[in-house]
């Protein structure tokens, strides 16, 4: 570790006291719940494996690590289970401790009133006004903007639901710890609260049965509302009003409903087969009822808040003509109107609920009601109550419930989050291909080159004439996409049409791809042809590989030549989304590759778009974990080159990035603020033009591109035997088998690396602690580089103090290293059976870590991983000791496991340590 970390640590003992306090409090609990469950001489156990793997850790002991694997090798299996669950279940509590610290550390700072921190709004909005952007400018951004997290299915969340709610438990009474002055009463009452929570997650199952079902997952994602969004999402847009009121106060300030959140639940059908057309009803059925829950327990909260007398304060005609069109006649509420008003509300709320989603309110309402016929109503409905209060000078209220009510029904709707529709381009190919065959346009379509694929498809979605006939029993794929379709556009004209807006094609790799979607969305109603088509749901290219994202630029400008595309995109305003894949890019090609060609593709596409006058919007598939194109929002999209925001982006969140965003609701408020202020800075800010002459910086990217590619393929794809080396040195196959989510984890049954999916990819490396993907061939393409050019340290020096977009790189590099351990993952190698591919292949990949983290450091100038990082270093340096452990264990089950166990404990042992392992890392995959 640094010196200046060391100092920096040093410098913050005192304001890090309380989390020490909190781990140390924790671990006293969970160690007590150990000795009490399993007794004296199992905790005795696990509390000599912890002092040895602290001092292994802390002193770089070697008898103490051979201490550790001693005592780890001689127990029985029984032992092994509660061992590993005691150091899981120890990094869980770890995690909510340092995520409470984060929260305190915040809070402190807000009360000390000191300047606002970076990826905050204020922060944001006092840069904007330094670099001397006006109010009518941020205005016009905000009125077209679009920021947008959304929430995917892929399976990377290890945890259980049940396990979630009681560590969020768990969290609560931390914080009430923090915020209130306990007495010795109510300070043993907190500790003993802790103490049966904790006991609780001993004794509940911490993996899943059975595999997750689509439902499950759509279930799992609402869960999220509850948790955060419905109270956090209205209370950012109030605050940010606020701010913007009290900065610009001569101008009236009312924000556009500019952050929704998406989803991919109950719509990804990419690999899928168990997201059909019942499947995708139920899951807009099930958002549509959430959103209504929370608004009539918001309305019925209401009605105990606003007794106001009309005879102290007349009201205004609207509202009282509200509260005379309401079914409530009670003479108790004869003088109340706002009452009477909103129990009109509840019960119009309560009947469109019945009718649209058969859902039935839990306080059944004063009497039956008209249902709502959109959501506009219901808004126009709660606009009347705060004009009315405003109106006899009770703003003040009108502020509070009512304001974030209000804010609700505008971002939620009736439908609660918009569902992308999502399919691979093979399976368009294919029904494009039955529907033409069957209706005798052509009889191979797939065997026709691309020019004659566009013409085809171009006049047959300019034709009126349909393809599909009722008359004819298409195949069970075919059918199923025709279903998806029909079931988008019932649902489009029950919910509307920002319930459904979006369909995102994988695997895009030519102009052909979209115009497919374009007429299969024509055979189903959602495009209507014509001399001014009308095209009712926007159709997103997904470039996925590094070849894709190459000829990204080039099928976008091939579209926009087309007429018949053209003219599809006014019909959406002159607006084209477009979507990136960092996942797959990156296992295609290598992190570094994999980061410059989506860079690339950006600038493009934005001149492209330009030149064509369509606003461009980037749907970024960025990942969790860095090797998935993950790392921290913030400095991420403020990398990304000039034009390629412009006021509007969305990310997907996946997995267990969910959990740690947004199950929280102080740290998902924080989240939410990051997204927008980084959007916002991007926008206005021209971070990228503030870099020295970046035609060097280019050239040299575009360099070590090629060399981190050539280095990269060469071992993953070109090397006899490495998928055999990844399938033994890693849990990949053991991981295939854990219950976190519908999706398989390969596209095809293949052992194909090329069709495994980048989750599990990712996931393998990061148990075994290599994290492969996050950085390797970076040391051999510097190596070659400087080899041709000898001076060129320093311009790679320049390139880190100067480009966020390399800065980001690099650090985000730096982070993966840091978490890597080449000795841990030495025994997971030992586990390859051939001692020759074992060496050759290990031997190549320790010689590529240690060469990168040379190179890694001579740029950015540290002397050693993270030195401008002090919190990651202080988490990594509480984890390790248990993670150690984990590892160990994980590695000689599987060595049972593979050696033809067949006790179910052992198995079950081993999906116990991916769950210890992923925790400690904080990313699965």
């Amino acid at each position: 570790m640094s010196e200046t970390a060391i100092a920096t640590i040093d410098a913050n003992i005192d304001k890090d006291q309380p989390l020490r306090d909190d781990i140390r409090l924790l671990g006293r609990l969970l160690g007590d719940t150990v000795r009490e469950q399993e007794g004296e001489e199992c905790f005795g156990v696990v509390e000599r494996v912890r002092q040895a793997s602290v001092r292994f850790n802390r002193d770089d002991d070697a008898s103490a690590g051979r201490e550790m694997a001693e005592i780890l090798n001689g127990l029985p299996r029984d032992t092994v289970v509660s061992v590993v669950r005691a150091f899981s279940y120890f990094l869980h509590l770890a995690n909510i401790a340092e995520d409470q610290h984060h929260i305190r550390r915040n809070r402190d700072h807000a009360i000390a009133g000191s300047p606002p921190r970076e990826g905050t709004l204020p922060h944001a909005l006092d840069r904007l006004e330094k670099a001397g952007v006006g109010t009518g400018r941020l205005a016009e951004v905000l009125e077209i903007a679009l920021v947008s997290p959304v929430l995917t299915a892929h399976p990377t969340e290890v945890q259980r639901k049940s396990i979630l709610g009681l560590e969020h438990k768990v969290a609560a009474l931390l914080d009430a710890r923090d915020r209130s002055r306990l007495t010795p009463e109510e300070a043993a009452e907190n500790a003993e609260a802790l103490q049966a929570a904790i006991l609780t997650l001993w004794r509940t199952r911490m993996l899943r049965p059975q595999r997750l079902a689509v439902i499950d997952e759509v279930k799992n994602g609402i869960s999220y509302y509850t948790d955060t969004f419905f109270a956090e999402l209205p209370k950012l847009y109030c605050r940010f009003e606020d701010l913007l009121a009290r900065r610009y106060p001569d101008r009236g300030w009312r924000l556009p409903p500019f952050f929704r959140i998406g989803s991919w639940i109950g719509g990804d059908r990419d690999g899928n087969p168990f997201v059909t057309a019942p499947i995708l009803r139920e899951a807009v059925r099930r958002q549509s009822a959430a959103a209504f829950d929370h608004y009539l327990s918001e309305i019925h909260e209401l009605g105990g808040e606003l007794p106001l007398s009309k005879l102290l304060k007349d009201v205004s005609p609207e509202l009282a003509e509200l509260a005379a069109r309401s079914p409530d006649t009670s003479p108790h509420r004869e003088d109340e109107p706002f009452r009477r008003a909103l129990s009109g509300i509840y019960a119009r709320t309560a009947a469109t609920a019945r009718v649209l989603d058969q859902h039935e309110a839990l306080r059944h309402a004063v009497a039956d009601a008209e249902p709502y016929g959109a959501a506009t109503e219901l808004l126009a409905d709660l606009e009347v109550l705060a004009a009315a209060l405003k109106a006899m000078g009770a703003a003040r209220l009108a502020n509070g419930r009512v304001r974030r009510l209000i804010k609700a029904v505008q971002v939620f709707g009736f439908h609660l989050a918009p569902i992308d529709l999502r399919q691979n381009s093979d399976v368009h190919e294919r029904t494009v291909g039955e529907l033409l065959a069957v209706a005798g346009r052509c009889a191979d379509y797939k065997a026709l080159a691309e020019d004659e694929r566009i013409a085809l498809l171009a006049e047959e979605i300019a034709s009126p004439r349909p393809l599909r006939s009722p008359f004819h029993g298409y195949s069970e794929e075919t059918a199923g996409e025709l279903a998806i379709l029909d079931a988008a556009r019932e649902i489009r004209r029950t919910y509307g049409a920002a319930a459904l807006p979006n369909c995102i094609i994988s695997k895009t790799d030519g102009a052909s791809d979209l115009l497919e979607v374009a007429l299969l969305l024509k055979e189903s109603g959602l495009l209507v042809p014509g001399t001014a088509p009308k095209l009712a749901m926007n159709i997103i290219p997904l470039f996925e590989t590094i070849g894709d994202l190459r000829q990204a630029p080039a099928t976008m400008g091939r579209l926009f030549a087309l007429p018949v595309w053209r003219a599809l995109v006014a019909s959406r305003d002159d607006e084209q989304e477009v979507m990136l894949g960092y996942s797959d890019s990156n296992k295609d090609g290598g992190f570094l590759t994999s980061g410059w060609e989506l860079y690339k593709a950006e600038i493009e596409l934005a001149k492209l778009f330009a030149t064509h006058k369509v606003r461009l919007r980037l749907f970024h598939g960025r990942g969790g974990s860095v090797g998935r194109g993950g790392g921290p929002s913030y400095q991420a999209i403020l990398a990304q080159p000039a034009g390629a925001v412009s006021g509007q982006i969305r990310i997907t969140e996946q997995g267990e990035v969910i959990a740690s965003k947004y199950s929280n609701p102080d740290v998902g408020r924080r989240n939410l603020e990051v997204l927008t202020a980084a959007t916002l800075e991007a926008t206005l800010l021209d971070v990228e033009n503030d870099v020295e002459p970046a035609e060097a910086f280019y050239d040299a990217m575009e360099r070590l591109s090629q060399l981190a590619f050539g280095a990269y393929r060469g071992l993953v794809y070109e090397t006899p035997g490495f998928t055999q080396y990844f399938r033994q040195a890693t849990p990949i196959s053991e991981i295939s088998t854990l219950n976190i989510g519908s999706r398989p984890a390969s596209r095809t049954k293949s052992d194909r690396i090329e069709d495994l999916r980048a989750i599990p990819w990712v996931f393998s490396w990061a148990q075994c602690r290599l994290m492969l993907p996050g950085w390797y061939g970076f040391g051999s393409a510097v190596d070659a580089w400087l080899a041709e050019r000898p001076d060129g340290l320093e311009l790679l020096q320049r390139m880190h103090r100067a480009w966020p977009f390399f800065r980001m790189l690099l650090s985000n590099m730096d982070m993966v290293l840091a978490k890597s351990d080449l000795a841990i993952a030495a025994r997971y190698a030992e586990l390859v059976e051939n001692a020759e591919l074992r060496d050759r292949i290990f031997g190549r990949i320790r010689d590529e870590w240690h060469l990168t983290k040379r190179h890694l450091l001579a740029i950015t100038g540290q002397s050693d991983f993270l030195a401008e990082n002090p919190l990651l270093v202080r988490s990594i340096r509480n984890r390790f000791p248990y993670m150690d452990p984990l590892n160990h264990v994980q590695i000689e089950l599987l060595r049972r496991h593979r050696g033809g166990s067949g006790d179910e404990r052992v198995k079950r042992g081993i999906l116990m340590s991916i769950n210890g392992v992923a925790a400690g890392l904080r990313n699965s995959g």
